[in-house]
Formats: structure tokens, sequence, C-alpha cells
């Protein structure tokens, strides 16, 4: 295969997978026109269709699909080999991609990854924030992080946290419209601030312990988000119950923003953890992997 054909076909992978030409020339930093001819001349070459175009998107045809799921796993390859020649270099390089819940990201990642940076500043680390559990290998992403009972078998997991400290909490205010709960069948006559889990589309569970045994449970509500910052804030104005992390509401529980319920019911969650396949070995990850190990 010629260099000019290798080209095309990862142009046309990227297009693929950006849904948009306008985001994948961006990316190939290539001018629009000049991928859209990319794209039409290797369709001629092949003789078939491999892009269905619409006035918004573009998405692969069947003919496609079936090319972008021969060449996404060569294409992964080179990228590796590209990263581990970073060993050759005097310092540690490369981007690196983690998909992450708002939570881990602030209280474990961020803190890491600012002392890893100032040491390695040729490293570049994207964190996105997603509830989601995504396909790290279809989505492009070195590893994700989540909580232990969330990962594949088939993931390499690495503790990242001890157990996450959990609480249910409401402001003052509300407590003067509603008689605290004393069990978790009281919720019922309460009103949550929820969280929505997009993988599921079903709002998240607040997890109890029952004569000794943990138990789920969805408690209806006025207000459901997709981030526990806003979440806290609507508890803060009164607006309902919030399940969050403990950290995240202690300052407001000590100065009375906040007050606690079900504190004895209510259980940590389990450790986060970073989750990765085998086949990521870049120094620059290895250097990110135990920077956010979890040390006892």
């Amino acid at each position: 295969m010629r260099r000019e054909e290798m080209a095309d076909l990862t142009a046309f992978v990227v297009v693929a997978e950006e849904r948009n030409y306008t985001r994948a020339a961006n990316k190939l930093g290539i001018s629009q026109s000049a991928l859209s001819g990319i794209v039409r001349r290797l369709e001629e070459k092949l003789g078939v269709r491999l892009l269905a175009r619409t006035t918004r998107s573009v998405a692969p045809t069947e003919a496609g699909e079936r090319l972008v799921q021969t060449l996404r796993p060569m294409l992964q390859d080179i990228d590796q080999v590209v990263a581990d020649l970073s060993e050759f270099r005097d310092k540690p390089a490369g981007t690196i991609r983690i998909t992450t819940v708002e939570h881990a990201a602030r209280t474990i990642l961020r803190p890491a990854v600012t002392k890893l940076l100032k040491d390695y500043p040729d490293i570049v680390i994207e964190i996105i924030i997603d509830y989601g559990l995504v396909d790290l290998v279809t989505d492009r992403f070195d590893a994700g992080v989540r909580l232990g009972v969330q990962v594949a078998k088939d993931m390499i997991a690495v503790r990242i946290s001890d157990d996450v400290p959990m609480a249910i909490v409401g402001s003052p205010a509300y407590f003067e419209q509603h008689a605290p709960p004393a069990t978790p069948e009281d919720l019922v006559e309460h009103r949550a601030i929820n969280l929505r889990l997009p993988t599921s589309g079903v709002l998240n569970a607040w997890r109890f312990l029952q004569d000794g045994r943990e138990v789920r449970v969805r408690v209806d509500g006025p207000l459901v988000f997709n981030t526990i910052g806003l979440i806290l804030d609507a508890a803060l104005d009164g607006c309902g119950l919030a399940y969050m992390p403990l950290d995240q509401v202690e300052k407001h529980l000590a100065e009375g923003r906040l007050v606690a319920v079900l504190q004895s019911w209510t259980p940590p969650l389990p450790a986060y953890h970073l989750y990765y396949p085998s086949r990521v070995s870049s120094p620059a990850f290895k250097l990110f992997v135990e920077a956010v190990r979890h040390r006892r």
C-alpha cells in the first residue's frame, strides 16, 4: 500500500468517527473541501459508497462501517507504536485521554495530574466527564475511572481511592417543610434531586444497608441533573434531598447550610478504579498510573 492510500484511509476513518466533515478537517489540519475530495477519490477507487451524507452530518454506510472496523485496530496499533517511541526521548510525552465521573475528576485526578504535569510538561492529559459506561477502544480513550463494581472483567484495574463515604442531605429550609426521614421507607414522602445515568437512562439509585444487606432505592423528585455540582446547588437552595459524596458536603454540614439524615443507613460506595486494556503501555501512561494509584 502506498503512503498516499494509507493517508486517505486514515482521513476516511476520522470522518466516519467524527460524523462531521468540519470537525474531521479541523482534527486533520486540512480544509473541508480537501477532505471531501479525499473521501470522494477513495469511494471512486473502491467503487462503493462509504459515507451517507445529510445536510447536518455524515454516517458510514454498511460498506463504510465494515472498512472502519477493519482499519481502526490497525491505526490504533500504529498510534501505540508511535507512543512507545517516546521511551527514546529525554522526557515522556504524549496525550492521555481519560473518561471519568465528576467526583473522581475533582478529588483524585485533578490533584494527581497537577503534580505530574509540573514534572513532565510534555504530557497532555484530557479528562472527559461522563457518567455512562463507554467503550474505551471505540471511543479512543486510554483509560477510564469508575467504581470498582462497574469495571469490566477483561480490563486491568488499579485502585485509586478509598471507599467513598456518602451522605443524604437537605437544607434547614427544606426540613422546615418536611420531617427528616427516620428510615429509607420514609423517603416516599420526600422530594429528591436526582442524577440521570446516560447509559441506562434511569435515575441513580441511592444505596442503603438494611438488615445487613445492601438495598437500592430510587426517590422521586422535581429536579434531575447530570452533574453533582448542580445537585449540590439545588440542595442548598432547599429544592429537596441529595445523595452526595460526603467530602463534597462536609463544609456545608459543618457550617449548618445542610443537614445529614439516615447516616447509619448509608454505606460507602466501592472505591474508584482506573481501568484500561492491556495494550496500553506508553511511558507517559505508566507515569499517569503511578500518579493516581491508591496508597494507604
